[in-house]
């Protein structure tokens, strides 16, 4: 049983002079709270997918949020106290009004105020994270009044083996963590933290969200068998890891993962990855208060590629910006930073920045199947602006007697509407495209999935979303270049046998995802992803298309899918 100690607040009065000293302390524990979050996002991406990591990126927000900063600093000015009593009383009084207001979505982000929160206090008093959850020494599953999402992030998965919670919703972020994670959890129990005693026998159904006190022995039999045959899946599914991912009927493809750093080459290997489709750059570009140079840049690329050759790394372009903002990057702060100043834009203006990461990967690709891909197009100018750099750098290279490979490929993420409908403008630029679906159905429906408002609108079975996948791979295959995906469509095996129908040959997700994907493809027949992308793009009902692609999911492959309620 896991309830929230309350944390002992000092309070004392604060001479003048000694007010500045107050001031630091407090941004000191700002600059430490991030690096934390950093570190917790970084361990979400290496097992999951940036996406879930994103999760963390409404507590970064939170330490920018000018009111937390200057209501802080002017209650220790104002009222002469220490930084732990001024952000105490900050606290308090801001997640008071936000608890007090009738909507579900605010409600929730109070959740996220206190985790963040919390961390900062945490830091200011010099106390160790997570203490009780450190603290556990055999397997067991953990019954709280509440917990947060970067505790459910760094939990100890061979002694916590699921978790319940009094507080919460399927929407919350904590939720939305254990699910990404696999980790069994039921949340807004209510009061299971108070009816359910230390020592008690519960079996924890996170599946269909319930949970069984002192089950019978028959409820543990049948649970016992359903364990059984997901044993007996998995153990199928480490079978794939050195065979081809191909359809019954001889179709090819190829299955990638998605990277940030060179330690991750060990996951690929494991999952059978045919490559690396995706190699997030930023990575390097986080935690630190410099940035990273062209010598730095050039090792990190080229340990992957050594590690994986012949495989091919796609390398992405520097993606930050919009909610990946650096200080020392010296991005401004803007009304609308999706729609900002980020990615390509960001790089085609800050040429020094771009100068040095297209010679670190020119540089690399002397050492193995190395191709660029550049984030967030929306027309061809940008392309032809970019490619005009990789040219100079080339012939900079050239001059200087430095190695790299004359013919390597570039290509563009399809994340923008407009990237998708003038798709045929940019095949003739490049080599290939990647779908990053994720943003592609954020923009095109205008909704942030993260916000549980309007997450419900979120939809990528969408009719107009499958039209702008569909008309980027029928561009692809006019020019004659290779069409994939790498959003977290390509990681949802009920989506495998949609994609595939609509022309994708390549997906790149988290590693962990391959095999269930790899199963998928080689027990389907592309007849029957033609026929389901046919009825979907004559169809107007998303629901029915999800349907219908569930259902030839679960009738191919019912393994994968048994226990899904």
């Amino acid at each position: 049983m896991l309830h929230k100690a309350q944390t002992q607040v000092p309070h004392y009065e604060v001479a003048e002079a000694d007010l500045p000293h107050q001031v630091q302390r407090f941004q000191h524990a700002l600059v430490l709270t991030r690096h934390q979050i950093h570190e917790v996002q970084h361990k979400v991406s290496q097992a999951l997918d940036a996406h879930d990591a994103s999760i963390f990126d409404a507590h970064l927000m939170v330490l920018d949020d000018p009111t937390l900063i200057d209501s802080v600093t002017g209650l220790i000015h104002s009222k002469k106290i220490n930084v732990e009593a001024a952000f105490q009383e900050f606290v308090q009084k801001y997640t008071a009004l936000l608890s007090a207001i009738d909507d579900a979505y605010l409600r929730e982000r109070v959740a996220d105020m206190r985790d963040v929160t919390s961390r900062i206090m945490n830091n200011l008093l010099g106390n160790q994270q997570h203490r009780a959850l450190q603290e556990l020494t055999e397997p067991c599953v953990l019954i709280a009044d509440d917990l947060s999402p970067s505790e459910v992030a760094v939990m100890n998965r061979r002694l916590v083996l699921g978790f319940a919670t009094d507080d919460g919703s399927k929407t919350s972020h904590t939720a939305i963590m254990a699910r990404s994670l696999q980790l069994p959890a039921v949340v807004g129990l209510k009061d299971a933290s108070v009816k359910i005693k230390n020592g008690t026998q519960i079996l924890l159904d996170g599946y269909n969200g319930s949970v069984v006190i002192n089950p019978c022995d028959q409820t543990l039999f049948d649970y016992g068998q359903m364990v059984q045959r997901q044993a007996g899946m998995e153990e199928e599914l480490r079978t794939l890891q050195t065979l081809e991912a191909v359809t019954l009927d001889g179709q090819k493809i190829t299955l990638s993962a998605n990277i940030e750093q060179s330690g991750d080459v060990a996951a690929v290997k494991e999952f059978g990855a045919d490559g690396v489709g995706l190699f997030r750059t930023e990575f390097l570009f986080l935690n630190r208060d410099t940035l990273p140079n062209e010598d730095e840049q050039y090792e990190a690329y080229r340990k992957v590629a050594a590690a994986l050759k012949p495989a091919t790394i796609i390398v992405r372009t520097l993606d930050l910006g919009g909610d990946k903002s650096l200080a020392h990057l010296q991005i401004p702060v803007e009304m609308n930073p999706f729609l900002g100043w980020r990615a390509i834009r960001y790089c085609l203006e800050e040429r020094d920045v771009f100068r040095a990461q297209l010679r670190a990967i020119l540089r690399a690709s002397a050492e193995g199947n190395i191709k660029i891909m550049y984030p967030m197009i929306s027309s061809h100018n940008e392309l032809d602006q970019a490619n005009a750099f990789v040219e100079l750098y080339k012939k900079e290279l050239r001059a200087e007697k430095i190695p790299f490979d004359e013919n390597i490929e570039i290509g563009a993420m399809i994340e923008i509407p407009s990237a998708a409908i003038s798709a045929d403008m940019l095949a003739s630029r490049v080599k290939f495209f990647s779908i990053g679906t994720n943003d592609l159905i954020q923009y095109a429906l205008a909704v942030d999935r993260l916000n549980d408002r309007i997450a419900h609108l979120y939809d990528p079975t969408h009719p107009a979303v499958l039209r702008l996948i569909k008309w980027t791979a029928d561009a692809a295959t006019r020019h004659k270049i290779w069409c994939g995906v790498c959003g977290e469509m390509a990681g949802d095996p009920y989506m495998t046998p949609l994609l595939l129908g609509l022309g994708v040959r390549e997906l790149s997700m988290a590693p962990p995802l391959l095999p269930r994907v790899k199963f998928l493809i080689r027990s389907l027949e592309m007849k029957d992803a033609l026929e389901l992308a046919n009825f979907a793009l004559n169809c107007e009902s998303s629901r029915d298309i999800l349907d219908r692609s569930q259902a030839l999911a679960r009738r191919i492959a019912p393994g994968l899918f048994e226990n899904k309620a």
